[in-house]
């Protein structure tokens, strides 16, 4: 089974002003609806490809409510901890002539809702792959990956980590399957600036040899490298498309890159469906369908 905890998802109000103006009443001529989070936007592209997931993490008030009803309707599984202080988030995207974010804080994370997130992720087995993405919640300790990944260790459990910085360094001890930064990611680590694709190859390979098992890159346009455990690397480029919206394209390549590790046992081939995924949801104005996904695969070399 496949698992993905998202710490503090939220419910993503995104709205189009023509002309937005400050201190004045403005109308939205478009408005959506997404149920957000990296962990969340993983299990959707998942669901898409076909593979059953559940997504863990924390909900509270009403707007978690709807966040679990919602991630009913991508075809995923769930099993959140409903906290009792604050309400799940409400992020405000507006955009117009430009682009503005508000995010709210998420509820009150206990230390008895964190227990309760420890037990659930006793029960895991074997061969299952957990993947924890996003940052942390102002509640709680940012050692909580490496609480998780301590508690795991030594149990033949596949723990994906998609995350910035510390969160993603303080974890490579415990060996990690597979990590995704950026490239603007990995140069922020070791506090360089990456100009060439051997660049990125060596510093993802200082990354391996820190302690994770796959080191994935990926490139916004330029398509993603992988250096894998056994030290060989692979470059994919993109397909060609319009970029819509690049909210998620990461979290797909992630999906699709255990989608495609689980269909064939490959590294090239986890990359060349992990890049179809990534550009696929790029390419689209919300998480892209399997259907999308899998015509893209198609057309790559």
């Amino acid at each position: 089974m496949i698992y993905t905890v998202t710490f503090n998802p939220a419910l993503d109000y995104v709205v189009r002003v023509n002309q937005f103006a400050l201190g004045a009443v403005n109308r939205t001529v478009e408005e959506h609806m997404f149920y957000g989070g990296k962990g969340i936007n993983v299990s959707a592209v998942l669901a898409n490809l076909g593979f059953k997931n559940t997504a863990l993490g924390f909900v509270a008030g009403f707007t978690g409510e709807e966040i679990e009803r919602g991630v009913k309707t991508l075809g995923c599984s769930s099993d959140f901890i409903h906290v009792k202080k604050g309400i799940s988030r409400i992020n405000v995207k507006l955009k117009s002539q430009e682009e503005t974010e508000i995010n709210g804080m998420g509820p009150e994370i206990e230390p008895e809702d964190v227990e309760a997130l420890f037990q659930k992720l006793d029960r895991l087995e074997s061969g299952d792959i957990l993947v924890l993405s996003g940052s942390i919640p102002a509640s709680i300790s940012d050692s909580i990956y490496q609480e998780i990944m301590a508690r795991l260790k030594d149990r033949g459990i596949q723990i994906v980590v998609d995350a910035t910085k510390d969160l993603l360094l303080n974890v490579l001890k415990y060996r990690p399957f597979l990590i995704k930064p950026n490239n603007y990611e990995l140069g922020e680590i070791f506090g360089v600036s990456l100009e060439t694709e051997e660049d990125i190859v060596s510093y993802a390979n200082r990354l391996r040899e820190m302690g994770a098992a796959n080191v994935l890159v990926s490139m916004a346009g330029n398509g993603a490298i992988l250096v894998a455990e056994d030290g060989s690397v692979y470059k994919r480029k993109p397909p060609k498309g319009v970029v819509k919206n690049s909210v998620g394209a990461g979290d797909s390549m992630v999906a699709g890159f255990i989608a495609g590790y689980l269909e064939s046992r490959s590294y090239k081939e986890a990359l060349k469906l992990g890049t179809a995924a990534g550009s696929a949801s790029a390419f689209s104005d919300d998480l892209a369908t399997g259907e999308a996904i899998r015509e893209l695969y198609q057309r790559m070399e």
